[in-house]
Parts: C-alpha cells; sequence; structure tokens
C-alpha cells in the first residue's frame, strides 16, 4: 500500500504572515499526491467554516480533526470521541469563574466562555470578528469532541493543575491552546488511519510545529519540524527543516526523498 505523509495545518502548510500556503508546498502536495495518501492532522474541524476553503486547497485523502477526535476519509467518518459531560461542566464552570476563555465551533457557531477573548485575538489576527456567539453553557446539550483555549500560557497551565484529565497543548506563538482529554492525539489518529489504508506506521512522515504535533511526530517513521516551530517539538523530532517561509515542506520532501 501506499506511504502516508501527514501536514498539520497551521504554521505547517498555512503560513500565517500571509494567510497562504506557500507555491512550494503546493508543488510538494501535488508530487507527493502520485505516489502516497496525504493527511491534514490539525487541531481544527476542516469541515467548518474558518477551514473548509483550506480542506478542498489541500484535497487530503484523510483528517485527523481535532487532534484526533474526529477522523473522516473523504464523506465518511470513520471514528469520533466525544468529551465527557461531567468533565466539561466542570471545566466551564470554573473557566468563566476564572475568566479564562474556552470554548469551540460547532457547525459554524461559536461558544466561548468569555468570548471578548476570542474577539480580540481575531483582531489582533485578522483586523475584524464576524463570529456568531451563543451561549456556552448550550454546549452540555451538543456532543463536543474537543475544546479551545484562548489566552497566555500562564492560564493554560492553570486549566492543566486544576484538570489532569486534560492536557493543553499550546499554539506555535502560545497564545492559546488546544483543550483535548488525555487519550486524544494526532498520534492516535495517523495509527486509525494506517489500519483504514493498510499502511505500516513506519511507511509514515509527519510534518508539525506545535505541542499538539508532539505525539505524531513521535508516532510517524519519520517525524519532521518546521524550522518556525517550538523549540520542544524541534528536540522532539528526526529531522528539523527550514521556516515555513524558506520552502521548509518542499526541501524536506526532496532530503528524505519522497518526491
Amino acid at each position: 500500500m501506499k506511504p502516508i505523509v501527514s501536514f498539520d495545518v497551521d504554521n505547517t502548510l498555512l503560513d500565517h504572515r500571509d494567510w497562504k500556503i506557500p507555491d512550494s508546498a503546493m508543488r510538494a502536495l501535488e508530487e507527493l499526491r502520485k505516489t502516497h495518501y496525504i493527511v491534514v492532522a490539525s487541531g481544527r474541524d476542516m469541515d467548518n467554516r474558518y477551514s473548509r476553503e483550506i480542506r478542498d486547497i489541500i484535497r487530503p485523502d484523510g483528517i485527523i480533526h481535532m487532534n484526533g477526535t474526529k477522523i473522516t476519509v473523504g464523506d465518511e467518518l470513520i471514528y469520533e470521541h466525544h468529551f465527557d459531560k461531567e468533565l466539561l461542566r466542570r471545566i466551564l464552570t470554573f473557566t468563566e469563574t476564572m475568566g479564562y476563555s474556552v470554548g469551540v465551533s460547532v457547525d459554524d457557531v461559536d461558544y466561548y466562555m468569555h468570548p471578548e477573548c476570542v474577539e480580540q485575538m481575531d483582531i489582533k489576527r485578522w483586523g475584524s470578528s464576524e463570529r456568531t456567539f451563543l451561549d456556552p453553557w448550550k454546549l452540555m446539550d451538543l456532543n463536543v469532541r474537543t475544546l479551545a483555549y484562548i489566552g497566555t500560557e500562564d492560564g493554560a497551565l492553570d486549566i492543566e493543575a486544576h484538570f489532569p484529565e486534560v492536557k493543553l497543548l499550546l499554539f506555535a506563538g502560545k497564545m492559546g491552546a488546544d483543550l483535548v482529554e488525555k487519550e486524544a492525539s494526532k498520534g492516535k489518529g495517523l495509527k486509525r488511519l494506517c489500519e483504514w489504508f493498510g499502511t505500516n506506521i513506519k511507511d509514515t512522515v509527519a510534518f508539525g510545529d506545535s505541542m499538539n504535533d508532539m505525539e505524531i511526530l513521535q508516532t510517524a517513521g519519520i517525524g519532521i519540524a518546521m524550522g518556525n516551530s517550538i523549540e520542544e517539538l524541534k528536540a522532539a523530532a528526526d529531522y528539523v527543516t527550514d521556516d515555513i517561509s524558506e520552502d521548509g515542506v518542499w526541501n524536506a520532501c526532496r532530503h528524505f526523498g519522497l518526491i
């Protein structure tokens, strides 16, 4: 069977400096497509309105969404995991009291404690915020797979200290984190896709840049950290390539003879 090459999205394929996928990365994807399965492994739900356009540009064979809590191949859902309801209730209560912004986007609607923190981050990134916020307590009536935290590293550490059942995987810029139950990871998602496609885990390559990529880089046959990665990921990777804006994806693919 064909080998798998897996890519994180933000600051691995999608450069946040101009919100585009570099031309060299797009060329690498088209070359890889001839001989490999292409997988996206993201903290995002790649089916929501903030991500669908990127998903359709990449055209992956399989997607590990939300740090492994949802996995799709084409239009088929092959795995999902839902957040424990009692744990969710306790986290929402804590973050509401402490002033932390935690929530998630479901079906193109945003449910966040302290949404003003999310709006501030949007304005900092894009110059405006056009989200539709609803009462975050409505999440108790929905099937939530994972959460996002928007704020500083100190807040993420505080939440982790109070909830040993979860891990907060810091974004590369350390101004937020994916909040997931400890049992979930992109690495386990990669294993599930290997079973689906019939690929040996040794025949996989994974690219990433932040803490939510740690487990998949350690799981894959070859784990590649972008040059713009956080230092912890670089130290754990098998190989550190160039910055996303310096043809990092293309150069690593050439280095390993993937294209």
